[in-house]
């Protein structure tokens, strides 16, 4: 089992539930084939670096999950399929990556 991490732009258009259900429904097909979410995070509504579809902003969500390397193409091609997805980014976590991230979340939970 690797660990993953895949960040993806939601088109802009979308209301928070409809951005919700778009996160639900792709957690599901990790959860489905095997895959276990070990963290998501949010990051709202951002500006883009250079317009994507003609738009300027878009919905940043993180996910990283532990999986299988077969369950990567064809996620990935579940995010290509999905209209309301404008980009995404997957990437295997090597230990320097998965060390980095949880320092991060610690360090962000003992300021909260």
């Amino acid at each position: 089992m690797n660990r993953y991490e895949t960040v993806f732009i939601m088109t802009p258009v979308l209301s928070q539930e409809q951005a919700a259900e778009t996160v639900g429904k792709f957690k599901k097909y990790l959860a489905d084939n095997g895959a276990k979410v070990l963290f998501e995070e949010n990051w709202g509504l951002k500006k883009l670096a250079y317009p994507i579809q003609k738009k300027s902003t878009g919905f940043y969500h993180l996910l990283e999950f532990e999986a299988s390397g077969e369950i990567v193409g064809p996620f990935e091609t579940e995010l290509i399929r999905d209209e309301r997805i404008m980009r995404f980014l997957t990437t295997r976590m090597d230990k320097h990556h998965i060390a980095f991230a949880q320092g991060k979340r610690n360090k962000a939970a003992a300021e909260a």
